[in-house]
């Protein structure tokens, strides 16, 4: 019987090492050697980060500077101040812009699809200042409202002095928030997120050279679909790179990878790679509830139903360490008693997501339904419930 309870013990011991070694990997998990000055790597699917270094410290923009100018670009589509066919005129000052350029001139009026695709795929300044001055009205007013949509965004280490990316005192952002405003691209305009995977054009009637994309990825991987490169020689060579692929019982997965002041275009394509198959391979996305399913069931107070659907309109989906996704534990945390009257949309709670001794996200929860409040009589039965309770 003693050698039982020894055995027993024994077993008890390593289940708890494990879980303790468990815990320990999900908060070490280490990337691989990224040769760059800063990096991160960001599971947008999850809303996680994988990998960062030196996340906060202000670099220097270059051409990712265009993110910020297409973000405002389609904004103005959408609203329909501009649209895709509208000829735009080329000004003499984005005609003399230095650095890479679409090869427009004053003589030209050129459509905004057009301008588009020589910001993102030529990486072209002369287009980034013509599309500035069509939405913005001025050079400097679009500017304003590049600094403007920064702060709305939350990219609170990010001040802009022009709309194309050239080396100017101030004009600094850092990984996170670059990370914040590729997310927000991705979500926010996925019908304009084409432009980012197109691998070459040329306007006609413009030269041949400088056709190509410059983001080496999208040769390489076909999973890969944007974003954006960006090299001076203050900022090094930076890509913000983003891949999308398919898994068993999740769908797609989205990444998105900061690497910046690489040593060299191929350099910046490899260690972009490099995260962004790490990521890939040394987590698992773990899909815990569908968009709109129920986390919980609570009940209602002085309301017309008596219960309420809790959950997310978005799929709730984590990132774990490979192979763990069965040591997930959640914790739901309620405002009860919930007392109606409450609409859809509202929210009624906190859901965290735990590994080990690691809290993975933590997630507020709202009414999938909306509950009107009961009548006089149901009112005063259930107040006098609530009072014994």
């Amino acid at each position: 019987m003693n050698r039982i309870f020894s055995l027993l013990r024994t077993l008890a011991l390593a289940v708890g090492v494990a879980s303790a070694a468990l815990a320990t990997q999900a908060q070490t998990l280490q990337p691989p050697e990224i040769a760059a000055r800063n990096y991160l790597l960001v599971d947008v699917t999850s809303g996680q980060t994988l990998a960062a270094k030196d996340i906060d410290a202000p670099v220097e923009q270059a051409s990712l500077t265009k993110l910020m100018t297409a973000y405002l670009v389609f904004d103005a589509l959408r609203a329909k101040k501009i649209d895709l066919q509208q000829k735009l005129p080329v000004s003499v000052r984005a005609w003399k812009m230095p650095g890479s350029r679409m090869f427009i001139d004053p003589k030209m009026q050129v459509p905004v699809d057009d301008l588009l695709k020589g910001m993102i795929v030529q990486s072209g300044n002369d287009a980034t200042v013509a599309l500035a001055e069509g939405v913005g009205g001025t050079f400097e007013n679009f500017v304003k409202l590049m600094n403007d949509q920064a702060q709305a965004l939350g990219m609170k280490n990010t001040a802009y002095r022009n709309p194309e990316g050239l080396t100017e005192p101030g004009h600094t952002t850092t990984a996170r928030d670059l990370a914040t405003l590729a997310t927000r691209l991705l979500q926010d305009f996925p019908e304009y997120m084409h432009y980012y995977s197109i691998k070459q054009y040329r306007y006609e009637g413009t030269p041949a050279s400088n056709s190509n994309n410059r983001n080496l990825l999208l040769y390489r991987d076909p999973s890969v679909d944007g974003l954006k490169t960006g090299h001076t020689a203050a900022a090094g060579y930076c890509l913000v790179a983003t891949a999308k692929r398919e898994f068993p019982n999740m769908g797609t997965r989205r990444l998105v990878s900061i690497v910046l002041g690489a040593a060299s275009e191929n350099a910046r394509a490899n260690e972009s790679q490099k995260l962004l198959n790490w990521g890939y391979t040394a987590f698992d996305a773990v899909k815990l509830f569908d968009a709109g399913q129920a986390v919980d069931t609570p009940a209602v107070w002085k309301g017309k139903s008596s219960t309420v659907k809790i959950g997310r309109s978005e799929a709730i989906v984590v990132a774990v360490p490979a192979g763990s996704g069965g040591k997930i534990t959640t914790q739901i945390a309620r405002r009860d008693p919930l007392v109606a009257p409450f609409g859809q949309g509202q929210e009624v709670g906190t859901l965290k997501v735990v590994l080990g001794e690691q809290t993975l996200r933590e997630l507020p929860l709202v009414a999938l339904e909306g509950v009107d409040q009961a009548g006089i009589f149901g009112r005063a039965w259930d107040a006098i419930r609530l009072w014994i309770k």
